[in-house]
């Protein structure tokens, strides 16, 4: 497709652009906790909060130098032409392309999430509809940031590569932190001895570590991203109730006094381990049946760890600023499972649940089947 580059070229440092794209997927992940816990600590009191601010710096950190970046290959005499594609005559990375399309979708949500609010009042919920506009936008950034990062890394070598690699695992955990943000209304704690859990994290969480690991080549791929995310999340949980807060709006059943952090990160990390040890040894097999293997493990690893993981964030040693299970919202009742640490009952026979759990199974099969998919084509991605 491309001409080789020259090794001056594989081995120049990480361009500015790639820089920008790693900050704008921070802000955004930054500013989403932050806004899901202004929700939850202080209520909607204005569109313009600081929590608001981060998320659609994202888009407009994406769409400005993405944009630029675009115009500039088309316009200019510059060596990143030679590994570019064409648009309508535009001329950038794809990767520039695809995060400057999420960077105006992201924009544009902006004044439908603002209309909802006014038109039907508090939203608590994570999954409406200029939420999920929002979510797209954010996701598409992310994919375009990978994108546009494996362009480089796969023309690079020596220290550049390596550098490169960590980005990209790095916004690699972002997406995860991101499709468990969005998932988050089936993965409270509450929530996890139920067949519903494991079947919503077989479908955003498998897919994601099997495309890191196939794209890079790296051995403890899935395990990285799966510690990053796991680290994000508890930076929140200790650093969130630092700072105070009071709700504004009513009717306020629980007295808070300070920002409300995410629950504990799902544990992931721990069939994502087996999961590199398993890719390693066997990354030559069949996709299907390294699909259908990957799935199975999955599940079962995610079910014996997080399954009594789950009593204990439920019991008394887990109400601490450790592991944060005694936070709650302002609008959560006394008499809430929430607060009497019970779980949810989605399940209502044996039979429902090991249905969900046959459908956990399915999905991690088949989104690790698209993730080897995914991950071999970004591995293969030169412009």
């Amino acid at each position: 497709m491309t001409a080789s580059p020259s090794l001056a070229q594989a081995t120049r440092p990480v361009p500015w652009y790639i820089w920008l794209a790693v900050v704008a997927a921070t802000s955004a992940m930054v500013g989403v906790h932050w806004d899901i816990s202004w929700h939850r600590s202080i209520g909607r009191d204005s569109f313009l909060t600081p929590a608001h601010i981060a998320i659609y710096l994202c888009g407009v950190l994406a769409g400005i130098s993405c944009g630029y970046l675009i115009l500039s290959t088309t316009f200019g005499n510059v060596p990143l032409k030679q590994t570019s594609v064409n648009v309508w005559g535009l001329r950038g990375p794809l990767g520039a392309f695809i995060a400057a399309w999420g960077g105006f979708v992201m924009l544009i949500s902006a004044p439908f999430d603002d209309w909802w609010h006014n038109a039907y009042g508090l939203d608590v919920k994570i999954l409406s509809p200029p939420h999920m506009v929002l979510a797209l936008g954010m996701v598409t950034v992310e994919i375009g940031a990978l994108v546009l990062i494996a362009g480089r890394m796969n023309r690079a070598e020596g220290r550049a590569r390596s550098v490169l690699t960590n980005l990209f695992l790095y916004i690699g955990a972002m997406v995860l932190v991101l499709k468990l943000v969005i998932s988050m209304d089936y993965t409270f704690v509450a929530i996890q001895h139920s067949g519903v859990f494991y079947r919503v994290v077989s479908m955003v969480v498998p897919g994601a570590l099997v495309a890191l690991s196939r794209a890079t080549g790296r051995k403890w791929a899935a395990t990285t991203a799966g510690a990053i995310y796991s680290l994000v999340i508890i930076g929140f949980i200790w650093i969130l109730p630092l700072f105070p807060a009071t709700p504004k709006l009513g009717p306020v059943y629980y007295q808070v006094t300070h920002f409300v952090p995410p629950p504990f990160p799902v544990l992931i990390i721990i069939p994502a381990v087996v999961l590199d040890l398993l890719w390693a040894r066997f990354r030559n097999w069949n996709s299907w049946l390294l699909s259908i293997v990957s799935g199975f493990v999955f599940v079962t690893i995610l079910l014996a760890v997080q399954w009594p993981f789950a009593d204990f964030l439920q019991s008394v040693y887990a109400r601490n600023w450790i592991f944060g299970s005694s936070y709650f919202d302002y609008h959560t009742r006394p008499t809430s499972v929430l607060m009497r640490y019970a779980f949810l009952t989605f399940d209502k026979t044996s039979a429902q649940f090991f249905r969900e759990l046959g459908m956990a199974v399915a999905f991690a099969i088949v989104t690790t089947r698209v993730g080897l998919a995914c991950g071999g084509w970004l591995g293969r991605v030169r412009r």
